[in-house]
């Protein structure tokens, strides 16, 4: 007896600038299952640029005509600019289309409890690309966790930062609150999202926001305090103004601490062409692999540096394993990777930080 293999799910991709064509586009047409069939873009440089990248692919100006033939697609990507995220996401869902959609799923924690339960109503996956849980410090670091070798953890320091000292422009820099813009609601979602994966859910907020860069409209320099139901302490750094980089992580516990530099391999090499493959994906050099340990009694003082701690080989970072686990949801009811639900979790934390950047003092959840 012959079987008959399972065709590829269909996917249409919303939108071709840096999130679509360097994270997406790419991570989809390398998953095992997944057919990239559709890019929306109006810009002619990016469905050129599409055409070019993924020849079978076929490319649509707008939404309404990925929609217009909704039958012939089992999946949309929403990855346009965050103000279009609900909108393109509701209609894919009313349209009987599985989505997942980039980071931050919305602008507010109400609308994507409104996005999920409509995905709840109609028997739909909504899911939410939260590709930093899958960087490979994360992964190391909450294996360190999970086997409790720092002990407890006291404080979780995360540090997403850059030196960009002039502007770049464009709606993720953008003033207008419509937009969604600034690095609250951008890198903001990503540390966030790692602080509540690994210590669960916070109880209090405080945030320092700050626009530094002369000609920026939006964050350019934020600071969160959270207070988790467990006690961890999480402090997260996000900063387009960074002239020295701190730590990528620090985290201090009862038994030891870990600290790690540099960032996740996976983007720069997306971003310089590289796809994903069986060998050597995701791998960074052993000379920036973090150190777990101690600082020697009675006065400690150890760090990277000094050579405090023993090294720690860093885990590959597995960015496709975010559209593998968003494959077999589909085909096989597998557990959505990252749901809607905890990006309003997320959101809850980012709203609560605004609020409390713009009064002062500490926000309660």
């Amino acid at each position: 007896m012959t079987t008959t293999p399972l065709r590829d799910l269909r996917v249409g991709l919303i939108g071709y600038g840096l999130a679509g064509s360097v994270f997406h586009a790419p991570l989809i047409a390398a998953t095992e299952g997944l057919t990239l069939d559709t890019v929306v873009t109006s810009n002619e440089e990016r469905q050129a640029q599409a055409r070019k990248e993924f020849p079978d692919v076929r490319v649509a100006a707008g939404a309404e005509e990925l929609f217009a033939r909704a039958g012939e697609l089992d999946l949309v990507v929403v990855a346009s600019p965050n103000k279009t995220h609900v909108p393109l996401a509701t209609t894919a869902l009313e349209a009987g289309l599985p989505v997942v959609v980039d980071k931050p799923v919305a602008g507010t924690a109400a609308e994507a409890r409104g996005l999920a339960a409509l995905a709840e109503e109609r028997g739909l996956l909504l899911s939410v690309f939260q590709n930093r849980r899958w960087d490979n410090d994360f992964l190391t670091l909450r294996g360190l966790v999970d086997r409790g070798e720092l002990g407890d953890v006291w404080r979780f320091e995360s540090r997403f930062e850059r030196w960009r000292p002039q502007p770049k422009g464009g709606w993720r820099e953008s003033g207008d609150p419509a937009e969604i813009g600034g690095l609250l609601y951008d890198l903001g979602s990503h540390v966030v999202d790692q602080a509540l994966v690994l210590f669960g859910p916070a109880t209090q907020v405080y945030a320092e926001s700050v626009v530094r860069r002369a000609g920026a409209e939006a964050d350019d320099d934020t600071f969160l305090a959270l207070t988790h139901a467990n006690g961890v302490r999480s402090h997260l750094y996000v900063s387009s103004t960074a002239a020295q980089l701190g730590p990528r992580f620090k985290v201090l516990g009862s038994r030891a601490g870990y600290v790690k530099y540099g960032l996740d391999p996976q983007e720069a090499a997306l971003r310089a062409g590289a796809r994903p493959g069986p060998d050597g994906w995701g791998v960074e050099e052993e000379s920036l692999w973090g150190r777990l340990g101690a600082g020697a009694a009675p006065f400690g003082g150890e760090s990277q540096v000094t050579g405090g701690g023993s090294p720690v080989p860093t885990l590959p970072g597995d960015y496709p394993a975010y559209y593998a686990a968003v494959a077999a949801a589909l085909r096989e009811g597998a557990p959505n990777p990252v749901t809607a639900h905890e990006a309003a979790a997320a959101l809850d934390v980012l709203e609560a930080a605004r609020r409390s950047a713009r009064d002062g003092g500490a926000v309660r959840l």
